[in-house]
């Protein structure tokens, strides 16, 4: 008896391995510090905002997500149509691979860099080309424009990358985009844009009203708090953008989402403060670790990553222990959440015990 078999390449598709929660520990307060979300609760406005969406739940959301364009295209001044909001900027990811690629044709991306893309690509029927990241944890910019062939259509630059940490310069970039054909698409993942403070950063919006092949993915999961709910947004040029939307999920963006993100733009001084803070925990945490002994990867995002190799799985199990999670990655290191002062404390403590040439 026959059954039913899906394309080849599904049966390829890498698991993606998400953060897990910590090891409830009584008489202790355990911490997630595994999947890079914002520690602190949403803002009261946010909640109201989610909670009238909620009282509507019997109905379906706007499809065409009106209110949340227009609040993003008066937040970052590009039209509506250079936007395209989905589930989440993983989803754009899938979207867009989908929208450029026929089976076999080649993605150059980072690695390590962020799971999802090898999954995405293998999703697709194309074919991953990860280039090794440099020894700092950095994009090797040159090696990725030098990795593009005939058969790429899209490149993947994570910028800060997940989950080493650095961020791209907007003069690597330049040089990067000098050296990439115009057909090829560029998209330039800013998940975690609003936690880099460094000299010289990428200027999204500047960029790609110069390049018509540059797209920015950008999501509310990380600075804004609304992991939850599951809403990232597109920029690109009009064409690009129209593709997107063209093989979006109908109805994809829940309202209860939208309202969210909406008032969250609205909020957004007060939010931003919080990422602020967060800024100010991780460079403490960093100063932490370099007398304890570690040098890490200049973070730019919130998380710092712990390179520890064969010995990730016993880092992970003495985290675990002192009641924090953190993301390990079998045989290279482990991705530590910046969070609560608390869980950044342990983190430390656990340093200072298993210090990196322990």
């Amino acid at each position: 008896m026959t059954s039913p078999t899906p394309r080849p390449n599904v049966a390829a598709i890498p698991a993606y391995v998400p953060g897990k929660p910590p090891t409830v520990r009584p008489g202790t307060t355990s911490y997630k510090l595994s999947s890079n979300e914002n520690p602190y609760p949403p803002l009261p406005g946010v909640v109201a905002a989610a909670t009238r969406a909620v009282e509507a739940m019997n109905r379906y959301p706007d499809m065409g997500s009106a209110a949340l364009y227009d609040a993003l295209a008066a937040r970052l001044g590009v039209p509506r149509d250079d936007l395209a909001v989905a589930t989440g900027s993983v989803a754009l990811i899938y979207q867009l691979l989908a929208a450029w690629c026929e089976p076999g044709d080649e993605v150059v991306h980072a690695w390590r860099s962020f799971e999802a893309y090898p999954i995405a690509v293998t999703t697709a029927a194309a074919t991953s080309v990860p280039v090794p990241v440099l020894a700092d944890g950095r994009h090797d910019l040159m090696a990725m424009a030098a990795a593009v062939t005939d058969r790429t259509r899209v490149v993947l630059v994570c910028t800060p990358n997940n989950p080493t940490g650095p961020a791209v310069t907007q003069a690597e970039l330049d040089g990067f985009l000098a050296r990439v054909p115009e057909h090829v698409v560029v998209v330039v993942d800013e998940a975690y844009l609003e936690f880099v403070r460094m000299a010289d950063p990428v200027d999204g919006l500047a960029t790609y009203r110069r390049h018509p092949n540059v797209v920015l993915f950008r999501t509310f999961s990380k600075a804004y708090g609304l992991a939850g709910f599951r809403v990232g947004y597109a920029v690109a040029q009009a064409p690009v953008a129209a593709a997107l939307r063209a093989v979006s999920l109908p109805f994809g963006v829940s309202a209860v989402a939208q309202a969210a993100a909406v008032a969250s733009l609205a909020a957004e001084a007060e939010l931003l403060e919080r990422v602020d803070a967060l800024v100010a925990e991780r460079d403490r945490v960093v100063l932490g670790l370099a007398a304890a002994g570690w040098r890490v990867p200049d973070p730019q995002g919130n998380f710092v990553w712990l390179e520890v190799g064969e010995r990730t799985g016993e880092l992970a199990a003495a985290a675990d222990e002192l009641g924090i999670v953190v993301r390990p990655f079998a045989g290279e290191g482990a991705r530590v959440s910046i969070g609560e002062p608390e869980a950044n404390d342990r983190l430390l403590g656990l340093a200072a015990w298993f210090p990196p040439g322990r």
